[in-house]
């Protein structure tokens, strides 16, 4: 049965018995006495403790599942169950694995945190802000579709529509390991709404995504290497953002790397937030220098870089949304434009892992 060979693939690349040893130390930790010392790394760790017990529960669901649906299949030859049963089950059976496929194939320590997303747009003006817009909008339908949190950490509105750069929080369970799949340049094409002749255009627009830094995460920040410069902010958010210095842009010297935030009233608020961003940035810095020294990114480099396209969005001349690094497509633009993200992050997982498991072949 191929549902089956996909199971069993998918908790060989897993590793089950790693993930039992795992919850076993981390238990011992929450244990131990002086655990609540630190109410952060506590915090942490049972939310470590949680993410694993509902893997290990979601496996143990499923090969019970698999067991029910063989004794089914037994009874549906003997005729005595209807094939409308059958594939009901077969239906919630699929969605299960569906899910399993993508939280087995998240085994690298940050794929557990929560995600910093940015969006830029590229060149164009107007109608690139209005993609950025739309990516935007269609992030927020996918966080609510999965009931994680969103949190606006940064927000610049453009001059006439859409947006000149936005940074947000995700909040949920493996938020980082499912929106890496994200970053990139996402490309579309429609009849612009800006263009008094109709003419079609082409737009671009980045997404970054960072794996959020926790307070358990030691990010070494020399202040020596930081210039903290605060400036007026600009558009939307009241006289006093606009009459005061709030804004906060911090540059780490060394790396090059810049972080600002003028989505608060407060200076003070804005700092902490860009120096959140800033971890976040040079916690990705230093994961994709230790990938590189590995040689694990070698065949992703072009997929996260800037001048690369990961995805197309057509809205004209045909309807289609097409993923360049899996070839998967869907004809259903709207949907994917309203959050169904999931087929494209699920598409990216797999593929990422059957490429590992070529690799160890050769």
């Amino acid at each position: 049965m191929l549902l089956k060979k996909r199971i069993w693939e998918s908790g060989g690349i897993f590793d089950l018995d790693n993930k039992s040893k795992q919850l076993e130390a981390l238990k011992r930790q929450s244990s131990a006495q002086g655990f609540w010392n630190n109410s952060q790394n506590a915090s942490n760790t049972l939310k470590k403790i949680s993410i694993i017990e509902k893997e290990m529960n979601l496996w143990k669901d499923l090969s019970r599942r698999h067991n029910d649906m063989e004794i089914l299949f037994e009874f549906a030859e003997s005729g005595e169950v209807e094939l409308d049963e059958i594939k009901n089950e077969l239906d919630v059976y699929q969605n299960i694995i569906d899910e399993v496929e993508i939280k087995l194939t998240l085994g690298h320590s940050e794929d557990i945190q929560n995600a910093i997303v940015t969006i830029h747009p590229g060149a164009g003006g107007t109608e690139s802000q209005d993609w950025a817009q739309m990516l935007y909008r269609m992030y927020s339908r996918w966080v609510e579709k999965q009931d994680f949190k969103l949190e606006v950490i940064d927000y610049q509105p453009g001059e006439e529509a859409g947006i000149k750069d936005v940074t947000i929080e995700i909040r949920g369970d493996y938020a980082y390991g499912l929106l890496k799949s994200e970053a990139g340049v996402h490309r579309m094409v429609r009849l612009s709404p800006f263009d008094a002749n109709n003419r079609r255009h082409t737009s671009f627009a980045s997404v970054f995504i960072y794996p959020a830094v926790e307070d358990d995460i030691q990010i070494d920040i020399n202040q020596t290497d930081l210039r903290i410069d605060t400036y007026r902010a600009s558009g939307a958010g009241g006289q006093h953002v606009n009459k005061t210095d709030s804004a906060v842009r911090i540059t780490h010297l060394p790396s090059g790397i810049v972080a600002q935030c003028q989505n608060q009233r407060s200076q003070h608020k804005n700092k902490n937030q860009a120096m959140k961003i800033l971890k976040a940035r040079l916690f990705q810095f230093e994961l994709e220098k230790e990938k590189e020294k590995n040689k694990e990114l070698e065949d992703q480099k072009m997929d996260i870089g800037w001048g690369s396209q990961i995805r197309s969005y057509v809205f004209h001349p045909y309807q289609l949304v097409k993923d360049h690094r899996t070839k998967l497509e869907s004809g259903n633009t709207q949907a994917v434009m309203d959050g169904s993200l999931d087929q494209f992050m699920r598409a990216y997982l797999l593929n990422t892992i059957k490429s590992k498991k070529d690799t160890l072949k050769e």
